[in-house]
């Protein structure tokens, strides 16, 4: 296939999935040309591999051992590390951004600023702990790297010491929804009740600065618009689960038990329909924890 066609990604991941797919989400994981395979016990894990090294050889595809990790706990997927405990940061980024000297250029802040962004997911509230960083890069802005900037660089590095660790999923468990909306950003983080239920374990963290239109939103308007946006980028998770809600303020509370709703809120409302969306507090779930 030649380089530099726009469909070769989808491509090539279309034909991943023809050639694995009653294998795929068993056996193994492909995405484009990242394959793991996963196993319970040692046992099970020799026989699905013998099933992979077959498929591989009934479509003459070929590995590359130096790229290849057999019988090991913990590895490398997309850029991240795996194992039983969920997904980690992989301490090469870590180490990457804890050693970026202060940024002096614009191109200096660009390159912090992507390196954190891949990691996004594991920060929480970056957009806000970053907006000072953020503002140096509008059009026509000086660069001039102050107090508040240095801040909150050193703020990013020190969350970094200690990164969490995002759990998996556990099927038929409620999901709770932390949602915290400012005047230009918002930020949110998923997450379930552990075997205990008594203590809470992160699964996804979500930032978002609001764009010059959405800041002119109303306190209401601005917190059910994030919301919105929320559940898009967490559709896979809280589709299949009851999901508490979970924020500082009252004002969704408001929507939650109003019946009739005018304007783009009755819109966003009819896209919130097809979740299963609780607000509570979170008393009401260390009550309902201990309760169970």
């Amino acid at each position: 296939m030649p380089f530099g066609l726009k469909n070769v990604g989808a491509t090539y991941q279309r034909a991943m999935v023809t050639l694995f797919h009653d294998m795929m989400l068993k056996e193994v994981e492909v995405y484009v040309d990242d394959m793991i395979a996963k196993s319970r016990t040692p046992d099970q894990h020799v026989d699905d591999l013998r099933k992979l090294f077959e498929r591989l050889q009934k479509y003459k595809l070929r590995l590359n051992p130096a790229k290849c990790t057999f019988g090991v706990k913990t590895g490398k997927l997309l850029g991240f590390i795996v194992n039983e405990r969920g997904i980690e940061v992989d301490l090469d980024k870590v180490k990457a951004i804890r050693n970026t000297p202060t940024p002096k250029t614009e191109t200096e802040v660009q390159r912090f600023l992507g390196r954190v962004n891949y990691i996004a997911k594991f920060i929480s509230q970056l957009t806000t702990t970053c907006s000072p960083i953020f503002k140096l890069l509008r059009k026509n802005q000086k660069m001039e790297w102050n107090k508040e900037c240095q801040e909150a660089f050193e703020k990013v590095k020190q969350y970094l010491e200690t990164p969490p660790i995002l759990v998996l999923v556990v099927p038929r468990k409620p999901l709770i929804l932390y949602l915290t909306v400012l005047e230009e950003s918002m930020g949110c983080v998923l997450g379930q009740l552990d075997a205990s239920r008594k203590k809470e374990q992160a699964i996804y963290y979500l930032n978002k600065k609001f764009i010059n239109c959405e800041q002119r939103y109303s306190t209401l308007e601005r917190t059910y618009y994030a919301l919105v946006w929320a559940t898009k980028r967490l559709r896979q998770y809280m589709l299949a689960h009851t999901t508490w809600l979970i924020d500082k303020t009252d004002p969704l509370k408001y929507i939650f038990q109003k019946p009739t709703l005018t304007g783009r809120i009755a819109h966003w409302q009819m896209a919130l329909s097809e979740y299963d969306i609780v607000y509570t507090n979170q008393k009401a779930i260390k009550g309902s924890a201990l309760a169970e």
